[in-house]
């Protein structure tokens, strides 16, 4: 398991926080490798750039079979009317914006990714 944090600070925190066999990356999730092998993702991305992890995890070559990630109500609204290409969009859970310190403006919901079956 690996878990992905930008701010150095906050890295070294997670680090101590976090159970044997997770691995923390200091690092920018938009460039980080992805793995190579089938992979899932649970995630709370920064919601500015979240349109673009989603671009990025479910683009050509990647292997995500799962993601579950958390963001804006709207954004969640978007995908499930047009899931990204080759992937189901489901509704998950729903987060209420007072779930966050600092508090969105917007409620947000847990987005949920699955990879369809390749067709022979």
């Amino acid at each position: 398991m690996v878990a992905v944090e930008l701010h150095a600070g906050r890295a070294a925190q997670l680090r101590g926080r976090v159970p044997d066999g997770v691995t923390v990356v200091e690092g920018d999730v938009l460039r980080i490798p992805l793995p190579r092998r089938a992979y899932r993702v649970v995630a709370n991305p920064p919601y500015d750039v979240a349109a673009a992890l989603v671009r990025r995890l479910t683009g050509r070559g990647s292997a995500l079979m799962r993601g579950d990630l958390v963001l804006p109500r709207w954004q969640v609204n978007r995908y499930l009317a047009d899931p990204p290409r080759g992937f189901t969009a489901q509704l998950g859970r729903h987060v209420p914006a007072s779930a966050f310190r600092p508090p969105p403006r917007n409620d947000s919901a847990v987005l949920v990714l699955r990879r369809r079956p390749r067709r022979c």
